[in-house]
């Protein structure tokens, strides 16, 4: 139910935003969650340009907080 939010979200903001989608299920997923701590589809988890967890949302994507983070950076 998020994937047309999102998309819309990556159509809006362009290059000003790097989306990565993984699958929970694929080694590299299962290795990624271990990795950032997730076990729950979706999870969001924002990073800054240099690579720093800024934030995360599980479930739900709060598109306004996404814009404002992207802009303030």
């Amino acid at each position: 139910m998020v994937r047309p939010v999102v998309n819309r979200l990556e159509t809006e903001m362009g290059e000003g935003l790097q989306i990565i989608r993984l699958n929970v299920h694929d080694p590299v997923g299962r290795q990624l969650g271990d990795r950032f701590d997730f076990r729950f589809t979706p999870t969001f988890i924002f990073f800054d340009a240099n690579g720093i967890e800024q934030w995360r949302s599980l479930g739900t994507l709060d598109t306004d907080r996404v814009r404002s983070s992207v802009t303030t950076q």
